[in-house]
């Protein structure tokens, strides 16, 4: 009996182990933080919110990578900044002809718009539609990639270098995740962008047919809360690429996974998951006042003073109580005050990492009693 007690015993013992490690890995695997899902599959991937270029997930985001027709984002964005007229015609330049890969089938001497291209560009990720738009903007494929790389290193998107405005594989054509998303938040200032990769279906231009019908690539528009773009990729190289975004609660968030199998499945779960975690919180509203300083030498006794711009970012519930605003001004200032000369600053900390930072200024202007002060008011109107 006794033996048979401490099988019994020991058996229990064995089964209370077993229950304890896997509720502690029911418990890793449901805590969110900033690193991705156990069940991550891409190269690189990168969440980052459009208006702070904050990064809330993360996997090797500095990673050189191919990045297949997800280039083609930052083909509109060096479209973007060259391009006054976007209903402007383009006559198909032949080279633009026959491009391999995915076409909508442009022809000799043909004419469409450039939104017309970018449209056959981003939806169904024409190659030739691209080359088009590249050889539009400049004189050879060459010159356009070396726009493109100049355009993306201008705005910090520095560990990128394009050859091509398609993203057929090609060496010394390359990206990151971090990169990609924040090249596309850029592109998100002009209204255009959104406009044309929020688009699940139109038509554009055929000389032969009267119209091409285009229908969207990214499933995500069908799919996903919010969803308001932006483009996929796949060659051999690169594997599946994708760049998503999606809007809720005055917050849009970029996502971008590169060389992804599941593209759209963990792009969803990464955007659902920062969604839930981050909130965007405005810390200061546009012309805040902040106080009334005393004034010496004038007949005001004090000078009410203000910011300007408003600041919001997103945070987690943890993160909003580490918010400090600090203000520096001086206990009094001393008159002639002009309207709106800075006086002072305000910065906002996240614990001890400065997110903002932001000139104090005086909301009218005060004269001086001061004789000498009076006198030279009265010469400098003369």
């Amino acid at each position: 009996m006794k033996k048979k007690n401490r099988i019994v015993i020991f058996v229990n013992i064995c089964l209370l182990l077993i229950t304890t490690i896997y509720c502690g890995i029911m418990v890793n695997n449901n805590t969110t933080n900033s690193t991705v899902f156990a069940s991550d599959t891409s190269k690189a991937m990168c969440v980052i919110e459009k208006n702070s270029k904050r990064i809330l997930l993360s996997k090797n985001e500095n990673q050189k990578l191919a990045n297949a027709s997800t280039t083609k984002i930052v083909t509109f964005f060096t479209v973007l900044k060259n391009c006054d007229n976007f209903d402007e015609k383009v006559k198909i330049d032949d080279r633009a002809i026959g491009i391999r890969g995915t076409s909508i089938y442009l022809k000799k001497d043909e004419c469409l718009t450039v939104k017309e291209l970018l449209y056959g560009m981003m939806l169904v990720s024409g190659n030739d539609a691209a080359t088009a738009l590249a050889l539009h903007i400049s004189n050879s494929i060459d010159d356009f990639a070396v726009l493109m790389t100049k355009e993306a290193h201008k705005i910090g998107a520095k560990n990128s270098n394009f050859k091509n405005p398609h993203g057929l594989d090609e060496d010394g054509h390359y990206t990151t995740a971090y990169d990609l998303a924040l090249i596309t938040s850029e592109c998100y200032k002009y209204p255009i962008f959104e406009e044309i990769v929020t688009t699940k279906n139109t038509r554009i231009s055929n000389t032969d047919n009267g119209y091409r019908y285009l229908k969207n690539k990214n499933k995500l528009l069908w799919t996903l809360e919010g969803a308001n773009g932006v483009k996929t990729g796949f060659t051999n190289n690169a594997g599946r690429c994708l760049v998503s975004s999606a809007k809720r609660d005055n917050m849009q968030l970029i996502c971008v996974v590169l060389n992804c199998g599941p593209m759209f499945e963990e792009s969803a779960i990464h955007l659902n998951d920062c969604f839930l975690k981050y909130k965007m919180v405005k810390l200061l509203s546009e012309y805040s006042y902040i106080k009334n300083v005393p004034v010496e030498n004038s007949k005001c006794l004090d000078v009410k003073v203000f910011t300007k711009h408003s600041f919001c970012y997103p945070l987690t519930l943890e993160e909003e109580q580490l918010i400090k605003t600090e203000i520096d001004l001086p206990n009094t200032l001393v008159a002639p005050l002009k309207k709106e000369q800075i006086v002072g600053e305000l910065k906002i900390y996240l614990d001890k990492h400065l997110l903002f930072c932001e000139k104090i200024y005086t909301m009218e202007e005060i004269k001086s009693n001061r004789i000498g002060d009076i006198i030279k008011s009265i010469i400098s109107k003369w």
